[in-house]
């Protein structure tokens, strides 16, 4: 099946609120199979979309099981006049070009130092830049995202332009996965 930008997703998904953090304002929803199998990746995914009728753009997340799932912000929940506990219709379409990703402020200080790793994050895709951030980050240790940031700019500097090695989707390290729903 071929996968195009301008393809319109539409599905019905239960609006969650997270068990963890406790008291979090924010929701979220997993994507029903087929629906994330009409992406054209198993990892992050970039959309622009309407949930409940309200439009608004996203990063899907891997949830490790081959699917995706969508943080929704307060604001748009307000907007919708949607909350928790309700299926909710969403209609998503992947963007035509990826989003430049937030750098972390650790990792943006450990590139300026290193003008030959700069200068290869600056030449990459913004695809290839949040492999790189989500390689880093996905590390569940300060000390293991520390060493992380030193391995990227020196692979960087060296003239790699991807991650190796990493499991984009979570599907196989179990790296990645949904919030777990509260009662």
């Amino acid at each position: 099946m071929a996968r195009t930008p301008s393809t319109k997703i539409r599905f019905r998904a239960r609006l969650c609120r997270p068990l963890e953090p406790a008291g979090a304002a924010w929701s979220f929803l997993v994507l029903p199979a087929e629906a994330s199998a009409r992406l054209p990746s198993r990892s992050q995914v970039s959309v622009s979309g309407t949930l409940a009728g309200q439009p608004f753009q996203a990063t899907l997340e891997p949830d490790g099981r081959g699917s995706h799932w969508l943080r929704v912000e307060p604001a748009l929940c307000v907007a919708a006049a949607v909350e928790p506990g309700r299926d909710v219709e969403v209609v998503i379409a992947p963007l035509a070009q990826e989003p430049e990703p937030q750098v972390p402020e650790d990792l943006e200080q450990a590139l300026q130092a290193n003008p030959q790793a700069l200068a290869t994050w600056r030449d990459i895709t913004a695809v290839a830049r949040r492999d790189w951030i989500q390689w880093i980050t996905s590390g569940k240790k300060a000390e293991t995202r520390g060493k992380r940031i030193a391995s990227a700019c020196d692979m960087l500097a060296k003239g790699k332009r991807r991650a190796c090695c990493f499991d984009r989707s979570g599907i196989y390290s179990k790296s990645f996965a949904a919030p777990e729903a509260a009662p």
